[in-house]
């Protein structure tokens, strides 16, 4: 299904729902990730997936039951059922997923609405949460990662106070060595990360001053309070993929580890969905054109109807010309 206005388009996949392809009419797409062992499925986590009902394994006898690893949503065929609408059921989860896409009519900017259902006689612990990833040619040694992400621990940390010890965006450790989680290199170590967002918007953004293009996504804090960075290399030890995934889970663990952790931070870990029940959440991802000395991202505002950007150590602005329809 594609969405588009005359600068911009977006595309999701039927085969599992994800959104793989964000670009400006003829530009780069950012948003690229395939698993290795996807290739020939016919449902499959692409690009940006949604992880749903979990996001990571299962445990052990759910996984012998079948429950794939981040959940059903990708794995499962996608249906449109009117312009801009796409749903799709979860067996095993019992849950329904409607999505809605709104793209500006003008401006590179995607609002993307999902609503899901607990259609099980009995209420229901899930979690939700966006995966983007990005990878080359937009995604490089170069390439910038920022977000108003604050706390954080390593998933590498171990069990029962993974956030021992804990540090604040952009760093990260590994080992006893600070590692800055802006850029990639060829080492992937750490190669999960989990922050809390303390502001009522919370914002990532990858940008490419050698591409000359800058993604970014925004979302309510209050629907998504934990941003979750990935990074993987390629076996040229080459940066392949950066997730810059956000949702209702900083802890990836199965349900069991997550009921009896609760809380990092002072997050709740899981949501909770009665039965018949409903939840929307909402988020929003734009474009932009950026010079090849840009420095990063350090701020971002919506403000009279336009999504401001802010450069990192600079007060140079770039404006987006609309803002989330939500």
């Amino acid at each position: 299904m594609v969405i588009q206005n005359p600068n911009a388009e977006a595309t999701f996949d039927l085969g599992g729902g994800s959104f793989v392809s964000f670009k400006m009419k003829n530009g780069l797409n950012p948003l690229r990730w395939l698993g290795p062992t996807d290739v020939n499925a016919t449902n499959r986590p692409m690009a940006h997936f949604l992880c749903l009902d979990r996001w990571g394994q299962p445990s052990d006898l759910e996984l012998a039951n079948g429950m794939p690893y981040h959940g059903e949503a990708t794995r499962v065929a996608w249906k449109i059922t009117s312009p801009g609408i796409m749903t799709a059921s979860l067996p095993m989860a019992g849950l329904d997923v409607t999505r809605r896409i709104l793209i500006d009519p003008q401006a590179a900017l995607v609002t993307v609405h999902e609503t899901v259902t607990n259609r099980n006689k009995l209420g229901k612990i899930y979690n939700m949460v966006q995966h983007p990833t990005i990878g080359p040619p937009f995604l490089d040694e170069d390439t910038l990662v920022d977000s108003n992400a604050r706390r954080g621990f390593a998933q590498s940390s171990p069990l029962p106070n993974p956030e021992e010890p804990s540090f604040y965006w952009p760093q990260a450790f590994k080992d006893e060595t600070t590692v800055n989680m802006r850029r990639l290199g060829n080492d992937p170590l750490p190669n999960v990360v989990s922050y809390v967002i303390d502001e009522p918007l919370g914002w990532a953004t990858a940008s490419s001053p050698k591409q000359g293009l800058l993604i970014g996504y925004l979302w309510k804090t209050a629907e998504y309070p934990w941003f979750n960075a990935w990074r993987h290399v390629d076996p040229q030890n080459k940066p392949l993929a950066r997730g810059l995934e956000f949702g209702t889970t900083g802890l990836h663990q199965p349900f069991p580890i997550l009921v009896r952790k609760n809380r990092i931070f002072g997050r709740l870990l899981y949501t909770y969905l009665d039965t018949g029940e409903t939840s929307t959440r909402s988020y929003a991802t734009f474009l932009l054109t950026i010079p090849a000395n840009w420095q990063g991202v350090g701020q971002i505002a919506i403000s009279q109807g336009k999504v401001i950007v802010t450069e990192r150590n600079s007060q140079r602005k770039l404006e987006v010309s609309a803002s989330p329809q939500w």
